[in-house]
């Protein structure tokens, strides 16, 4: 989700935290009061920064965690979506998008756009 979005969704970025502790994730970094910020990115020559929702590591794999909510700016998500998979496929570590009821039809919509294949983790 882009920054706009966090504040309104603080308790889905809970909820798929605590997801990923009870499935054995470990070292998560999140946007929440007790875990540390995941790495900032800024793009070359803007002032665009890119930062993950969640960070977190299983079995030596670092993951990154995507929240897909509807969004008032869907290019920037698209853009930060595409950026988030190269790097994950450049540092040999997995993307994934997490969404919740509601959301279903925006994030395929979104996927189908960028002609990502991904399997979302889907929360309610």
């Amino acid at each position: 989700m882009i920054a706009l979005d966090r504040e309104n969704n603080k308790d889905f970025l809970n909820q798929t935290v605590s997801y990923l502790e009870n499935r054995g994730f470990n070292n998560i970094k999140a946007a929440l009061d007790g875990y540390e910020s995941p790495k900032s990115f800024t793009k070359k020559g803007s002032d665009v920064v890119v930062t993950p929702d969640i960070v977190a590591q299983k079995m030596g794999i670092k993951y990154y965690f995507e929240l897909s909510v509807k969004s008032e700016k869907p290019n920037l998500l698209k853009s930060k979506w595409m950026f988030l998979d190269a790097l994950s496929k450049r540092n040999s570590s997995r993307f994934k998008i997490v969404t919740t009821k509601g959301h279903y039809k925006f994030t395929n919509t979104m996927l189908d756009d960028l002609n990502l294949e991904k399997n979302m983790i889907k929360i309610n």
